[in-house]
């Protein structure tokens, strides 16, 4: 590694070098036995069958920067990896392969020969986003990767259901459930997802068993009638008092139902008249309940009508829902059908419409956790952050249901319950590997359960599992509770609830203090009309085009949402990496995450970042560049505070400021600003200011050679110090930055009474990366002046003052200029600015720069008013006879303009047949004409008069 840094930045030099660095010093490995604080994090755990997405992205470089920060803050820190292995989306790609590869499907192999496949593919792709995560510079302890299907977890899994299933919390038994016909599993509450659907509302005559009329009932899913065991009215309807306790005869399955009455209708809905269908509805469930009806089931579990629908089985159910309508037409049952808008649940993976199926499934007792659940959190014993989530954490636990955990799938943890082939109500329950002594015994007299349990059961006990649960482990001792969640707030009743549930029941104790629930990235759509009216969304080039800045047509419309893949909007994180680098995707994704629920994401702001990282390079170069006659000997003896100017004293003070206020940010999980913070610091504060107040001493044009001297160490400090701040936001290039500045100033002790900065600066160039350096404290709280800050806040207004006049009059940037400062002897800031005369000649180009009481009477100049003092700019004399020209000019145009207005507005005809409007328009305009005119005018007088 040579001294200078190459004139660029190229994250493909840099990155898969600091990862091999980071490897081969294996940084990232927890010691249990450390006496430092513990600190851990677990991996919310992509599905295996997953590549990474800027979710992914989002959610790990979050995790990786609380890791990285805690980690350098000295604590011993584990961040545990791992994948989920998803039951429901990796039997589906497998089978989806084996149909291409065999044309066989799954019922047509074996159970353990499906298994098989299925390993073998997750060995082969399994691996694919750890890649992955290892490239966006995830900084996990790889050595403690786990797999929710692995046989640590595997038995953990077996000892939490024998241990629920011993107390009671878990049981068998019928229960309506949401069915998904495509994938043939049952899914729980939180798996379906809800769309809002333009329907109808169909109104049918079911006539009375004693044929003295009938009676009108309105359904949403004609098809279920197949199923009907009674109709329901309000006990108070005075149009159906008198029905009830009668029966209606159904006409299609022809039998006999009863009308009962209960509180739970509304009687204006529909007609007011419901049927029930116990087996296909829940609110229909819980009131057969009730009133002990039958509970009937018309469908199979392929989402087809069973052999209780007659003549319509083996229809899917949308078919017989247009066979039924189109027979109750037929019969002279159909009265009249309603357009009706209403939510559909459709499945989470398979997006199939969700079905209510009655069928035996297994439950965990979920009434028995309310109580803890809502107490964890009201306590803030766990702390959801930001806190606006608690009231649909709350709203969401008093709706809690028992919480279905078993699927119908091969892929997952068997469920560990046998039963006898004799009498299957005998079962036995274990929580070792393999059958338990009893099945051993008499193999032949036992069957184990088909079904698997549910994902989301292995992933309440990620918090512990990963660490070793049940075992006693030195992990578990260390590190359990964890430290906090980082997840999206999508999954808030998913897993965060339930590893909440899954904890305070083994532990007494929530899995970790704090969850923070990320925002929802939303990208840009972009959509015209096509010739039919429809939508056609913009992709490709031409829509990265408008993301870039390109400007938008009026016939193509832009709207932020939900990232897929049919509108266009996805952005891939890898390209993204490959276009802009890592650190620029990470600092874009951490300077998009408020506490917002909606993240969005404009790809310009990668642009913005990668931008920024050739900034910090640059800076880094510069600072390198100038550091050359500095020796580790005169280093180690520290700076001198005698010798700190004011640009010293004010770049020392937002350095302290800064470190305090992002160590602050990030302990808020405040992300954007932590990021915009020291964004601000490096570029609009230490490049824009600080480093060029540094280059007459570091070129030696002013001050001493100890003022030279002093002036390397100060920039030495806070490079070395930003580099630091920035490395858990942005790894790789700080790496890079970090381990030239080793090499330049190989470790060395500093002298005894060297300042605070140089002793952590010393200290910090001792490790072998900036990975496991000291994360920047605040020093010297004094450091922190406001007065000295607000003294530079003054000079930087006039700074940009002068930097806008020399804009206005279009200056070119090489040019100097006369500036005159006009105020009073007895204005503070009058004497600040003359104080300060040499930090404004550093900022921008002046010739000379004088201080005055009284306004100079100059030609040719602008000004502008900062507080009570007045600046003065004198167009430069190279520049007076080009602005002469251009006046001249200025003022044959309007003249020609001048003519051609008084012309028409001399012309009789015209004004007797113009409109108004157009007559007032021409006379302001000849109004505004003779203004500039007059302007002009007294501007070339000026010029003759010089």
């Amino acid at each position: 590694m040579t001294e200078e840094l190459a004139k660029a930045y190229d994250p493909n030099l840099v990155e898969n070098k600091c990862s091999q660095l980071w490897e081969k010093l294996q940084l990232f490995r927890a010691d249990p036995a450390s006496p430092k604080p513990a600190y851990c994090i677990v991996i919310p755990p992509p599905n295996v069958t997953g590549v990474l997405h800027m979710g992914h992205a989002l959610v790990n470089t979050l995790q990786d920067i609380l890791i990285r920060w805690k980690r350098m803050s000295g604590f011993e820190v584990l961040w545990v990896p791992g994948t989920d292995h998803a039951g429901i989306a990796t039997q589906t790609v497998v089978e989806r392969q084996l149909m291409a590869k065999t044309g066989k499907r799954r019922k047509e192999f074996e159970r353990e020969e499906f298994l098989a496949e299925v390993w073998k593919w997750r060995e082969k792709s399994g691996g694919q986003i750890l890649d992955q995560l290892k490239r966006l510079g995830c900084s996990c302890d790889f050595s403690r990767l786990a797999f929710t299907m692995d046989k640590p977890r595997n038995q953990a899994v077996r000892t939490m259901f024998k241990k629920m299933f011993d107390d009671g919390l878990i049981y068998r038994g019928d229960y309506l459930v949401n069915w998904d016909p495509v994938t043939q599993t049952a899914l729980a509450d939180d798996e379906v997802e809800h769309e809002d659907r333009d329907s109808f509302l169909w109104h049918f005559r079911y006539p009375l068993s004693d044929g003295t009329g009938f009676v009108t009932i309105a359904t949403t899913r004609p098809e279920t009638m197949l199923g009907d065991t009674a109709v329901v009215v309000h006990p108070d309807d005075s149009r159906y008092k008198a029905l009830i306790g009668k029966t209606v005869r159904l006409p299609l399955p022809d039998r006999e139902v009863p009308i009962i009455a209960d509180f739970m209708v509304d009687p204006a809905f529909g007609s007011g008249a419901v049927k029930v269908t116990p087996a296909h509805d829940h609110n229909d469930y819980a009131l057969a309940a009730k009133h002990a009806l039958p509970m009937l089931n018309i469908m199979t579990p392929d989402g087809r009508i069973n052999e209780a629908g007659g003549k319509f089985a083996g229809m899917t159910m949308q078919d017989a829902r247009v066979a039924v309508v189109a027979e109750m037409k037929k019969l002279g049952f159909l009265e009249k059908i309603d357009p009706h808008h209403l939510r559909v649940g459709v499945s989470y993976r398979s997006k199939a419409v969700i079905e209510p199926y009655l069928s035996k499934q297994w439950f965990v007792r979920v009434s028995n956790f309310k109580e803890e659940l809502r107490k964890v959190v009201e306590t803030k014993e766990v702390e959801l952050i930001p806190s606006n989530w608690e009231n649909t954490y709350f709203h969401w636990i008093d709706n809690l249901r028992d919480w279905c955990i078993s699927r119908q799938l091969w892929w997952g943890h068997r469920i560990p319950i046998w039963y006898r082939l004799d009498n299957p109500e005998v079962m036995v329950c274990s929580d070792t590997e393999g059958p338990p002594p009893e099945v051993a015994a008499e193999p032949d007299k036992w069957v184990q359960d088909e079904d698997v349990l549910d994902t989301w059961f292995s992933a309440g006990l990620w918090p512990f599992s990963t660490l070793g649960w049940p075992e006693d482990t030195a992990d578990m001792r260390r590190f359990f509770p964890n430290s906090v969640l980082v997840t999206g707030h999508d999954i808030l009743f998913f897993w965060v609830a339930r590893m909440i549930l899954m904890s305070t029941y083994t532990f007494h104790k929530p899995p970790f203090p704090q969850v923070f629930l990320h925002g929802l990235i939303y990208g840009k759509s972009y959509w015209r009309h096509d010739k039919t009216g429809a939508i056609q969304y913009v992709q490709g080039e031409e829509k990265q085009a408008y993301d870039l800045g390109k400007p938008v047509p009026a016939e193509v419309h832009m709207k932020w949402e939900k990232m897929s893949k049919s509108k266009g909007n996805v952005i891939d994180p890898l390209e993204i990496i490959g276009s802009y680098g890592t650190d620029a995707m990470r600092m874009a994704l951490a300077a998009s995450a408020t506490h917002a629920r909606q993240i969005d994401l404009d790809r310009r702001r990668f642009e913005e970042f990668k931008n920024f990282a050739n900034k910090v390079w640059n800076g880094a170069r510069f600072v390198l560049m100038n550091l050359s006659t500095l020796t580790t000997t005169a280093l180690s003896r520290g700076i001198r505070r005698d010798l700190l100017q004011l640009e010293d004293r004010w770049i020392l003070s937002l350095l302290a400021r800064t470190i305090r206020d992002v160590n602050a940010h990030l302990s808020a999980y405040a992300f954007d600003r932590a990021a915009a913070q020291a964004y601000d610091f490096f570029w609009k504060e230490f490049c824009a200011y600080y480093l060029e107040l540094t280059k007459p001493i570091l070129s030696g044009k002013t001050g001493t050679d100890e003022d030279r001297e002093n002036k390397q160490k100060i920039l030495l400090i806070v490079l070395t110090s930003t580099i630091r701040l920035l490395h858990p936001m942005a790894p790789f290039i700080t790496e890079e930055l970090f381990q030239y500045l080793r090499v330049r100033f190989p470790a060395c002790l500093p002298e005894k009474g060297a300042d605070p900065y140089t002793v952590d600066l010393l200290s910090a160039l001792s490790v072998p990366s900036c990975a496991v350096a000291p994360f920047p404290t605040v020093l010297c709280p004094g450091d922190i002046q406001p007065e000295i800050e607000e003294r530079f806040t003054f000079i930087d207004s006039l700074v940009h003052a002068i930097r806008n006049i020399r804009a206005e009059m279009q200056i070119p940037p090489g040019t100097p200029v006369d500036v005159f400062v006009i105020g009073q002897a007895v204005d503070p800031l009058f004497v600040l600015a003359g104080q300060s005369e040499g930090v404004i000649r550093a900022l921008v180009r002046i010739q000379a720069l004088s201080f005055v009481n009284e306004e100079p009477q100059v030609a040719h100049s602008s000004t502008a008013v900062i507080g009570h003092l007045r600046l003065l700019i004198p167009l430069p004399k190279e520049m007076q006879e080009k602005e002469r020209i251009r006046l001249v000019k200025e003022r044959e145009k309007l003249v020609i303009q001048e003519n051609q207005v008084r012309t028409q507005l001399a012309n009789a005809d015209f004004m007797q047949k113009a409109p108004p409007h157009l007559v007032d328009k021409l006379k302001l305009q000849s109004l505004e004409i003779e203004r500039q005119l007059l302007e002009i005018g007294k501007k070339l007088t000026d010029f003759e008069n010089v």
